[in-house]
């Protein structure tokens, strides 16, 4: 998505090829035209060319192939299609290309393919806006409140928009990629996990307050991760065994903000 209002990220592109992870919304698309605004651009957000390349990968290897050695390509929502890795190694070793490649999402990629480019693709994360990239504009009563990804802060109307948000993270991310099998049990999560933001917390009171198993709980804390939502802080146990609660960090402040007002 391309926003009208332009600000400047202190995301910086690495020489060459790299990841770009970051939740929907944060402005890797917009980043990415005005960085490269001359590569190659593949959107696995269009339908047409996503089914295209889901049912014969060498369709993506032939786009490739028309492109000068050294050349930069950005790949937009790789993690639709992690198995086009493959390709992506091989025209890294053969032709040198330099891949900038934009995803929502690390859980895909984590189970099929990113070892793949070991040493070859870094990996960056965009965050929501930061105080600095805001300028004058930042106002820590609203950052709190709604959150910075871009796409809620630029809206006149940021509740709507903010809860619009929500309900597509449960539907694209969550649903659409059958990462749980009880959405609803994970849509009662939610509103308790962004209760616990900034806070220790114990997945066993947790899990008893969503009346779900403790180990179901720490599935949920992953995909929260996985999909870039939230960090977790480990605090160490008393026995010295391991961990027994965590910390969650929201990395956008907006989850939190569509349950607590």
């Amino acid at each position: 998505m391309i926003y009208s209002k332009s600000y400047s990220r202190l995301t910086r592109p690495p020489r060459q090829s790299f990841f770009l992870l970051g939740v929907r919304g944060v402005g890797k698309s917009t980043w990415a035209r005005r960085q490269f605004p001359d590569a190659l651009r593949i959107d696995l957000l269009d339908e047409a060319r996503f089914q295209d390349y889901l049912v014969d990968p060498s369709l993506f290897a032939a786009e490739l192939g028309s492109c000068p050695p050294g050349s930069r390509v950005v790949v937009d929502e790789i993690q639709r299609l992690p198995n086009l890795l493959n390709e992506v190694h091989r025209f890294i070793e053969e032709r040198q290309l330099k891949f900038a490649l934009l995803g929502s999402s690390a859980r895909k990629l984590k189970a099929a393919g990113v070892n793949l480019l070991a040493g070859r693709a870094l990996r960056r994360t965009m965050h929501p806006l930061t105080p600095a990239e805001l300028g004058d504009e930042f106002d820590l009563d609203a950052a709190l409140r709604w959150g910075t990804i871009p796409l809620v802060w630029v809206s006149d109307e940021r509740r709507e928009v903010l809860e619009s948000y929500v309900q597509l993270y449960l539907r694209e991310e969550i649903r659409a990629e059958a990462l749980v099998r009880n959405l609803p049990g994970f849509a009662r999560f939610l509103p308790i996990a962004a209760l616990c933001h900034g806070e220790v917390v114990n997945i066993s009171g947790l899990a008893r307050d969503c009346g779900v198993a403790r180990t179901t709980v720490q599935g949920y804390l992953d995909i929260l991760e996985d999909t870039l939502l939230a960090s977790r802080l480990p605090a160490p146990s008393r026995r010295g065994c391991g961990f027994v609660s965590v910390a969650i960090r929201s990395c956008t402040g907006s989850i939190r903000g569509s349950f607590v007002q």
